[in-house]
């Protein structure tokens, strides 16, 4: 057994298949990962990584194996599960993930390749472990999968309280301890047991709050959107491959982004924080339908027109169109008289915040910050946008400097 100093858990004891994974290259990988990406060009100590978040995983997993008394197979399969379930992130966590999917048709949870051959492998068989199998837990497959990839998993619970712990924003504080507690398995699902629809809620509230505070801040999209932008640049001038792209680390992207010719200028903006602007931040109603469910060549077909009608380089236009809001933790499940229900038909707070989550949500244009009022107009013109021509361009320049560095 290895016992590891954690600055969100104290201590957490690692044992059998889980300490047997914890030196494989693929996981160690994860030391050179951020759990936050480029959050810490806001919140400055938010530097923690994602090989820290899969030990809390594990630990928090193991803990939920002894109350539910899961043992042998099955809980072996969940705590390998637990410390394997983010090897398939790419570098900045989240930031280039949908340019990787874009070209090699796998999300980060989808790691059955990762896990057939290899260290991982051998190490998975010696434990009498099927690599598929665990895969599949990872991707939310098979019995007690719930644990480590549902709607009330140990990922989420450490995640949350890991990130208010280390950007110092009290939000994500939930009481992970009870919750792990009031766990149990109706029908092969992961449940709450009776008398926690509060404590689910406190679930829903600590994400619903993190998100426009961390998650989604305005400076963390930006950067993030130059990170894709960058990657994309990389692969299509043939400096990487997709699948390279896929295991580089964040040192690996960031010193190839600085090597390459193509990508050399965005690197530098990026090592000095010198970030796009936002030349347009729309809310949900003032966006049209279509607009909301562009394609990635649509998408960057009306990038393109922005730049022409604007008169700019089309490279220093960017289009972020999130995805329409969802709260995927509404659907978790919590006993009620006996009664096993999703959370949503039971709370009211759920519609509350699901209003909440249309209300924050925001596209954004970016651009050169000489650029932002041509580039503002164009892309209301172009997008076809209900704004009543208020557009972060229409901001004051001293103003809008201080809302680019600091606001929400």
């Amino acid at each position: 057994m290895k016992t590891i100093k954690d600055s969100v858990h104290d201590h957490i004891e690692v044992d059998g298949v889980g300490r047997a994974l914890l030196d494989t290259p693929e996981v160690q990988r994860l030391r050179h990962i951020r759990q936050l990406g480029t959050v810490s060009f806001v919140y400055p100590s938010a530097n923690h990584t994602r090989f820290e978040h899969s030990l809390g995983v594990y630990h928090l997993a193991s803990r939920a194996l002894d109350q539910l008394g899961i043992e042998g197979k099955n809980a072996r399969r969940i705590e390998a599960a637990a410390i394997l379930h983010d090897v398939g992130h790419g570098p900045f966590s989240h930031n280039v993930e949908d340019v990787i999917e874009r070209y090699t048709g796998r999300r980060h949870d989808e790691v059955d390749d990762l896990l057939a051959e290899g260290e991982i492998a051998a190490i998975l068989e010696e434990h009498d472990l099927d690599p598929e199998r665990v895969a599949g837990v990872v991707a939310g497959e098979g019995e007690f999968a719930g644990l480590v990839s549902g709607e009330l998993d140990v990922d989420r619970m450490d995640y949350l309280v890991r990130d208010a712990h280390h950007t110092g924003v009290p939000y994500g504080t939930i009481d992970h301890g009870r919750l792990v507690r009031e766990l149990r398995i109706s029908e092969g699902r992961v449940v709450l047991d009776e008398g926690n629809v509060q404590t689910a809620e406190s679930l829903l509230i600590a994400r619903a709050l993190m998100n426009p505070t961390v998650y989604s801040h305005h400076v963390a999209r930006i950067s993030k959107a130059m990170l894709r932008r960058g990657a994309e640049r990389l692969i299509a001038v043939g400096e990487v491959t997709p699948e390279e792209l896929r295991r580089m680390d964040d040192h690996d992207l960031l010193c190839t982004l600085r090597e390459c010719d193509r990508t050399e200028r965005l690197a530098d903006r990026f090592f000095r924080r010198d970030l796009l602007k936002r030349a347009v931040w729309a809310e949900l109603p003032d966006v049209p339908d279509a607009v909301l469910d562009l394609s990635f060549d649509l998408l960057r077909r009306h990038e393109r027109e922005i730049a022409e009608e604007a008169g700019v380089d089309p490279e220093g236009v960017i289009l972020d169109v999130p995805g329409r809001p969802r709260i995927r933790e509404s659907t978790s499940r919590v006993i009620v008289n006996g009664e096993v229900r999703q959370l949503e038909e039971q709370s009211p707070l759920v519609r509350t915040l699901q209003q909440a989550q249309i209300n924050e949500w925001r596209l954004g244009v970016y651009t050169e910050g000489e650029q932002l009022d041509a580039v503002g107009r164009a892309a209301e013109r172009v997008l076809a946008l209900e704004t009543d021509g208020a557009l972060v361009s229409d901001v004051a320049p001293g103003l809008r400097t201080t809302l680019d560095r600091f606001g929400p």
